[in-house]
């Protein structure tokens, strides 16, 4: 395929497992033609705004808010701006258009998708659409019918979309996630400061964190770490929790538990573990199927159309994860991930399924499909 130069716009937000994809897709078409221009939409105040410019491209706002479900006094106040916000959105997404002049309009899901891919595809723009999650969230489902193409990550997804328009892509993600062999095991145990010949989890509550997950390993703590006795822990507590975890952590040595914020090196923690410990979101479930990981997912209850249970149990019913449900972890989360990290045959099995799942080419996959649309 010839890979010409291009504009394209990229849009979309609001959390990381819309970002990391979208900086996928804008890496990869660099990669194919240096000379591609990118240029990302976003949503005022969301953290793509400063997560997309560390990336190296240039991002534009729009004004743009999504309704909020529970009822208080300053969501109704907030939800009754939404449509005003959207027209003054899209007003200026057709601006953007005007002045960029992409060949190609590129959306992931979030607040900012749906105004720009909406100007866009009036405007006789060529779309594409990424779905990452198992359930299609409202946003891609009212775009389906107008763009040129759906890639997508999981099976049954003509549920939402017309089945002439879907791609099965899978997620884009970090370059450095892959299957790691056993040099690279004993780098993240000697980069981690953890023993060889024990058994390590790796507990990834995300950027913020997860309470669920925090309060399941705090309850093990303090019942004395039960079953834990050979087995080594790295805890991501996520940035929100810190402050609390600290406090919670003094006076207590665990040697074999270490806490941080943030986790500099997934690629090496990865590598280190038996058994990884996750919310599900799209972009953590696509990163353990990529390093043929065995994990113990917790759906978060706390997201639209509850697709992260889509997401898990997309895997569990392969074989290729276990699920501990929200509402069950603190007292059974520690418990499962100890024992099937004891079972390496197990362990072994969950991985080499996970990774029969794994599509490492998503990004790409929709490269070569937005070249294809282009013709």
């Amino acid at each position: 395929m010839e890979y010409r130069a291009l504009r394209v716009i990229i849009s979309g937000g609001g959390t990381g497992g819309h970002i990391f994809p979208a900086v996928s897709i804008a890496r990869k078409l660099v990669e194919v033609n240096p000379a591609t221009e990118i240029l990302f939409v976003g949503a005022e105040g969301k953290m793509e705004m400063e997560k997309v410019p560390r990336e190296g491209f240039r991002i534009v706002g729009l004004p743009i808010t999504g309704l909020q479900r529970q009822l208080t006094v300053r969501n109704i106040i907030n939800d009754m701006g939404v449509p005003f916000r959207y027209a003054g959105s899209i007003l200026r997404a057709r601006k953007i258009i005007s002045d960029f002049r992409p060949d190609i309009a590129v959306g992931v899901g979030g607040y900012a998708s749906a105004p720009l891919l909406m100007a866009a595809t009036r405007m006789k723009v060529p779309a594409l659409i990424q779905e990452q999650n198992g359930f299609a969230g409202l946003t891609n489902k009212m775009l389906g019918g107008r763009v040129q193409k759906i890639c997508v990550a999981y099976e049954g997804m003509e549920r939402f979309f017309p089945a002439d328009k879907i791609v099965m892509s899978g997620n884009p993600i970090r370059p450095e996630i892959h299957p790691y062999g056993e040099a690279e095991r004993e780098e993240g145990l000697k980069f981690y400061r953890f023993t060889p010949g024990r058994k390590h989890l790796l507990i990834v509550g995300g950027s913020l964190g997860s309470g669920t997950l925090n309060n399941a390993m705090k309850a093990w703590i303090e019942a004395g770490c039960p079953g834990g006795e050979d087995t080594e822990i790295l805890w991501q507590c996520g940035k929100y929790y810190k402050k609390g975890i600290d406090a919670f952590m003094e006076g207590r040595e665990l040697p074999g538990v270490k806490h941080s914020d943030f986790i500099s090196r997934m690629d090496l923690a990865y590598a280190m573990a038996d058994v990884v410990v996750s919310r599900s979101g799209a972009s953590s479930v696509s990163e353990i199927c990529a390093a043929h990981k065995a994990a113990v997912f917790v759906p978060s209850p706390n997201v639209a159309e509850d697709h992260q249970t889509h997401n898990a149990m997309a895997l569990v019913r392969k074989d290729a994860a276990l699920l501990v449900k929200d509402s069950e972890a603190v007292e059974k989360l520690l418990p499962t991930a100890l024992e099937l990290a004891a079972d390496s045959g197990r362990t072994a099995l969950l991985g080499r399924n996970a990774g029969l799942l794994a599509l490492p080419d998503a990004a790409l996959t929709i490269v070569d499909e937005i070249y294809r649309i282009l013709g």
